[in-house]
């Protein structure tokens, strides 16, 4: 791409339903590198972000965070430049006026494998304490398959279709992220 293609503006853009009717990801955004723009219920923005696949990167925010995923919208390059990306995605965030979450206080619960830990009970802190490193092991998995569970309930309830399936290493260190 050349350094006069102009960047489009976000709000030029046609909104996606982040789920069809059917509870599918959109499967035209699969294998596609770009800059996507993740809006709420309401059409607030909430994560302005760029990936070499954009389909992969809409299914782990979903997963991480299923209230905020509604709508979005996209552009798509044919080949890979980190510079022409951050450009967009820095446009896009100041055409908003405001940083979103997902770009500011909330990056990390956007971007980063869920931590199962902070849903310990303190009776699971207590055994957790007292457990030599396989008990740990096996509490620590054990509590990320009950967030994991809650997590699939809600996207049931969303009717998410896409499959989805947990790193089942990361459990042991009481993480979930998509495999």
């Amino acid at each position: 791409m050349s350094s006069e293609t102009p960047t489009p503006a976000l709000s030029d853009l046609e909104y996606i339903p982040y789920l069809d009717e059917g509870g599918n990801l959109p499967e035209s955004l699969s294998s596609k590198i770009g800059v996507y723009a993740i809006f709420d219920q309401d059409k607030t923005l909430q994560l302005v972000n760029y990936s070499r696949d954009i389909y992969v990167s809409l299914k782990q925010h979903l997963v991480r965070q299923p209230q905020s995923c509604y709508w979005l919208k996209a552009e798509t390059i044919e080949r890979p430049n980190r510079t022409r990306l951050e450009t967009i995605r820095k446009a896009w965030i100041e055409e908003n006026g405001d940083i979103p979450p997902g770009n500011g206080q909330n990056e990390a619960i956007w971007n980063q494998p869920i931590d199962a830990k902070k849903a310990m009970t303190d009776e699971d802190k207590a055994t957790y304490n007292k457990s030599e490193e396989l008990g740990k092991i096996k509490l620590l998995k054990k509590i990320a398959r009950r967030v994991e569970a809650e997590i699939v309930e809600q996207l049931n309830a969303r009717g998410v279709q896409a499959e989805i399936r947990f790193n089942p290493k990361l459990k042991e260190q009481g993480l979930l992220d998509l495999k």
